[in-house]
């Protein structure tokens, strides 16, 4: 048996640089560490992450390197896909949040929408570091892996946008309008009603608020696990029956395709959604007239 050694400088029984999983074998639910630069982890999922950001910056220098009137080429996609975002969010959360919002909404849905692409490109996941079988060459530590389908990014997708939906918050309306859109009584109540309300209102408050203490787990839980079942089942399709595993899994990579987007999307509208609740302005229709033409 040969002996190797992966870029970690650890042993393994086998080496080689293509191999294909058999059934059983299933894709690991975390990230592999492939080696270490300044003694700092690097995993297979890091490495797609960066290409991915490396070539959103290239397309995007590319497409805007030299402006014309009438575009074309990367320009042309570029400027689309803008517009595209943009009008959408306009016309879910309004002109002023899209204005302050947009540069986060627009670049979260184009990296997720190219990380979860960038995974179905053959080769990722099925190239790496294994060991040989009866039934062929098992990859145990791929090379690459797709970066949603790692957990922590997707937390630290959701993580920041919690950050940044408390600063948007406190900027429209300040903490008196935070604790009034949590806790205030909704609509004109008089009476022995009142005090009642209050209290409803005041426990709906504090559901609310566990809610949204937990929206950054949701919201990485659903990314993660739509994209990691989605690569299992490409696995499955791949290997359920020997020598037609180029063959089956190709309806899927269409499939795949749109969930991609569907979860790109799904992942901006309900950040955009949830913004949109907590920095409403609640006024009267000529002040609110007002403030939408300023």
């Amino acid at each position: 048996m040969t002996r190797a050694v992966r870029p970690n400088g650890t042993d393994m029984n086998a080496f080689d640089v293509i191999g294909l999983s058999t059934a059983g074998e299933g894709i690991s639910q975390k990230a592999v560490e492939i080696g270490h630069v300044l003694g700092f982890p690097i995993t297979n999922s890091m490495v797609v992450t960066w290409a991915v950001a490396l070539g959103l910056i290239l397309f995007a220098r590319l497409a805007t390197r030299q402006m014309n009137r009438v575009p074309s080429g990367a320009q042309n996609l570029f400027e689309w896909l803008v517009e595209a975002l943009y009008g959408l969010l306009e016309s879910i959360i309004g002109a002023h949040l899209t204005r302050k919002t947009f540069w986060f909404f627009a670049t979260i849905f184009i990296f997720i929408l190219a990380a979860n692409w960038m995974a179905l490109i053959p080769g990722v996941g099925t190239i790496g570091w294994g060991h040989q079988t009866d039934h062929g060459f098992v990859i145990d530590e791929p090379l690459l892996r797709g970066a949603n389908a790692d957990l922590n990014l997707t937390l630290a997708m959701a993580l920041i946008f919690f950050v940044l939906w408390i600063v948007w918050a406190l900027q429209e309306v300040g903490v008196r309008g935070m604790a009034k859109e949590l806790f205030g009584a909704k609509g004109e109540t008089t009476g022995f009603m009142k005090p009642i309300l209050m209290v409803v209102f005041l426990a709906a408050g504090l559901l609310e608020i566990v809610s949204i203490l937990f929206r950054p787990i949701s919201l990485s839980f659903r990314l993660y696990g739509n994209v990691f079942a989605g690569e299992n089942m490409l696995e499955t399709m791949s290997t359920i029956v020997p020598g037609l595993g180029w063959l089956l899994p190709i309806p899927f990579y269409f499939m795949e395709l749109l969930v991609g987007l569907v979860q790109a999307l799904v992942f901006m509208l309900l950040t955009a959604v949830f913004t949109l609740l907590i920095c409403q302005h609640h006024e009267e229709p000529a002040h609110a007239a007002a403030h939408a033409r300023g």
